[in-house]
């Protein structure tokens, strides 16, 4: 059967004032927009997948770089969808961030929405220099409430690595599948709900900012802090859960404000 394949990858510079293309590839199914954005502002880019979605053996990979001082904001035109799988091959996802001396990266797509029996498996490894600032957030949804969609079973596995300086600041690993439905009814896992998010920030900044970000987040999840063992940067890391999405937005908007204070929510969320 036929299969989707897309690769794109863009890096940024800084001239001192502005944060402009180096180098920018794409190939299949993937293209990377590069919209107007105000003078100073970080370079926004936003991912598209030509194919309008994933199946079982698609492969997506993204790759993006911050030079020196450049700033860059990632977001997608939509909601990236996966679809039932016709077979056991899963989609593949993999993203790779690189972030330089004093760079700064934002990665704020769309919410990913699993559909019954859909198969994904995603990476994401971010390398990163000391005095680099990473915003990472990953909103996700099982089926979509409003068009009373069930996910009943698939499969869904999640790896992120975030190193600093070649050192291992975050690793996780998500798993969900077979049973899908039975392991969101789990108290521990989601209660019923079918949004979620996860969201890192690791910059200089981070540890004043726990505060407010467990304000803004409530009873709807959590937020925590870990201080660095060495250097001067800390991980904040928060994770949300919500019965849809457009609830998960009403918490997951003001705190993209709250953490990325210079680029704030992507236009294209609203648009």
């Amino acid at each position: 059967m036929q299969r989707a394949r897309g690769a794109g990858r863009l890096s940024a510079k800084s001239d001192g004032s502005h944060s402009r293309i180096d180098r920018l590839y794409q190939d299949g199914c993937a293209r990377i927009r590069l919209p107007r954005v105000p003078p100073g502002a970080p370079l926004e880019a936003v991912m598209i997948n030509t194919a309008g979605g994933l199946t079982g053996g698609d492969r997506m990979d993204w790759q993006f770089e911050v030079g020196e001082g450049a700033r860059m904001s990632l977001t997608t035109q939509a909601c990236e969808k996966t679809y039932k799988a016709q077979g056991r091959d899963p989609a593949m996802v993999s993203v790779r961030l690189r972030l330089a001396q004093d760079g700064s990266m934002a990665w704020l797509p769309q919410e990913t929405i699993l559909f019954d029996r859909a198969l994904l498996q995603r990476t994401i490894d971010v390398e990163m220099a000391e005095t680099a600032r990473l915003l990472l957030v990953e909103p996700l949804l099982f089926g979509r409430l409003a068009m009373k969609e069930a996910v009943i079973r698939g499969g869904f596995r999640d790896r992120w690595r975030i190193r600093v300086c070649g050192q291992l600041l975050h690793a996780e690993d998500t798993s969900f599948g077979p049973d899908i439905h039975a392991q969101l009814q789990r108290g521990a896992i989601a209660a019923g709900n079918l949004a979620m998010t996860t969201v890192v920030m690791i910059a200089p900044e981070a540890d004043g900012l726990l505060e407010a970000a467990r304000r803004v987040i409530g009873p709807a999840g959590g937020a925590s802090f870990v201080s660095p063992r060495s250097g001067k940067t800390g991980k904040l890391l928060a994770r949300i859960v919500a019965t849809d999405s457009y609830d998960l937005r009403k918490r997951l908007a003001p705190l993209i404000r709250l953490l990325n204070a210079e680029g704030g929510v992507p236009k294209v969320w609203t648009t």
